[in-house]
């Protein structure tokens, strides 16, 4: 049954649809399938008794119906897709069911999906198959085995999304003309122009980027270390959120809070993963750069250099690694700072969930980094998702695929410059500064690293955990440097 709002829509436009002119309205978005002889080949023999073929979508247009709009084939039918379900797969999603909505946006949203499923015929979920670790591996595996299934694979960026990518196991989706790159659901984050090779594109991003690596603060530590916290958003807006005044606030608040000689409330608790790599994208410097196409190390960088020996120093002076238990789990940091041993933490937008399930009784918040002497702003190092659909389908498969990810990711009406990470981080965050002057920020001043996606290039035991005052980071990675050069070859290669 048709939704209400949808009701609404058809009825109030009806008179506008039996007049639209078809010739008025063409949508490039939703041109036919282009591939290799073979697939086309096969797409064209599947056309003779699919409805929703794809040589009917050769010149689709679309018309307007208020606040959707339907895309039509050559002749003017609605495109049917043939009862299809299509699933984006992924490790985090759940069942597949779709949650009820529990605001405006999410209302909208849904009511959205009812009626695009309803008039394309179709059926979309985005739902947990892989988990984590073998996402990279299920969809080689599937890429080149095939399957019966309509899969969009979400992947994480890494070395094998990367090879995968080389050996010709993702879809060109850039050949099936249903993405336009210029809409601004597209931007961003970078995917495209990194997944890419020449004119094909084989991954993908049709939602916005996501709020990465930040800096978490314990309210009541600083209160009681005479520190006001919101300083820290004070100083974070008028720019003055710099490694020296992290440095600062981390001699402050570092004590022996009971006078038995032994530091009981340090400056932070972190995993040296994730504190390394921030301090470096923090002072404008990476591990690895793009440079007209092609991966150069930057390691050696004066940059890259001065972050690191900066992260070092911190680390050996305020980090409370040193306090932890001798049978501490690789992960106490995350112990150590929910129960109030630290001030700070590094991690990503998404802990905050997890400290609030930890039980943190302290309030905090979130701001970004701050500032090495390099930068000019605040840098939120991006690392999204990305999709993509398995070569091994034939072009008609493919077209439907993406024809239903663009469907399932488009502005809802009304909602176009809405954020929907921000409404989920409201429920997450513990006031209302980390979303409105954080997450905002990261949302709009990402870049990408690329050292992720380079095979073989390991910063944790090539780089972060081998570095300490005995043996430095620039000893490191000149000790490095062949090794990692040579994996730079190859993958420009």
């Amino acid at each position: 049954m048709k939704s209400k709002i949808v009701k609404r829509v058809l009825a109030a436009s009806l008179a506008t649809v039996m007049t639209a002119s078809l010739a008025a309205c063409g949508n490039e978005k939703t041109d036919a399938p282009a591939s290799s002889d073979d697939a086309a080949k096969e797409s064209s023999d599947a056309a003779s008794t699919d409805a929703a073929s794809t040589d009917a979508a050769t010149e689709s247009t679309e018309e307007d119906l208020g606040a959707y709009t339907i895309r039509t084939d050559a002749d003017g039918n609605t495109i049917d897709l043939g009862g299809i379900e299509v699933v984006i797969r992924d490790w985090f999603s759940g069942d597949g069911e779709r949650k009820e909505a529990e605001d405006a946006y999410n209302e909208a949203r849904n009511e959205y999906l009812d009626w695009a499923e309803e008039t394309y015929n179709f059926t979309v979920k985005q739902m947990t198959i892989s988990d984590w670790g073998s996402t990279p591996q299920d969809f080689a595996d599937y890429a080149t085995l095939g399957g019966d299934e309509y899969y969009v694979f979400t992947l994480r960026q890494c070395a094998e999304a990367f090879a995968a990518m080389n050996s010709g196991l993702m879809y060109d989706v850039a050949s099936l003309g249903v993405f336009d790159f210029s809409e601004k659901k597209w931007q961003g984050h970078g995917v495209q122009d990194v997944y890419s090779i020449g004119d094909a594109v084989y991954c993908f991003r049709g939602i916005e980027p996501e709020p990465r690596g930040g800096l978490y603060f314990n309210k009541r530590l600083l209160s009681e270390a005479g520190v006001n916290p919101q300083q820290i958003y004070d100083w974070q807006e008028s720019g003055e959120w710099t490694w020296a005044k992290f440095e600062e606030v981390c001699s402050q608040v570092q004590a022996d809070t009971d006078n038995d000689g032994v530091i009981d409330r340090f400056g932070m608790a972190n995993f040296s993963s994730d504190f390394f790599p921030i301090a470096v994208y923090s002072n404008n410097a990476d591990f690895v750069k793009r440079i007209d196409g092609k991966f150069v190390n930057t390691v050696e960088s004066e940059e890259t250099l001065e972050a690191l020996n900066w992260a070092l120093d911190m680390w050996d002076k305020y980090d409370a690694h040193v306090a932890y238990p001798e049978d501490a789990s690789w992960d106490y940091w995350n112990t150590a700072y929910s129960t109030g041993m630290a001030v700070f933490n590094v991690a990503e937008c998404y802990k905050a969930g997890q400290f609030n399930d930890m039980g943190m009784e302290d309030d905090f918040g979130f701001v970004c980094f701050p500032m090495g002497p390099k930068a000019t702003d605040y840098t939120n190092c991006l690392n999204d998702n990305i999709f993509a659909i398995p070569a091994c389908y034939d072009a008609d498969k493919a077209w439907k695929c993406a024809f239903v990810y663009d469907i399932f990711t488009e502005p809802i009406p009304g909602f176009e410059d809405y954020s929907g990470y921000k409404s989920s981080y409201y429920s997450s965050m513990r006031d209302t500064e980390s979303v409105d002057l954080t997450v905002n920020r990261m949302l709009s001043n990402g870049r990408m690293t690329f050292h992720t996606i380079v095979p073989g290039f390991d910063i944790g035991g090539g780089l972060i955990w081998a570095i300490n005052k005995d043996n430095t980071p620039a000893q490191q990675a000149e000790a490095m440097r062949d090794t990692w050069n040579a994996y730079i070859d190859e993958a420009n290669k």
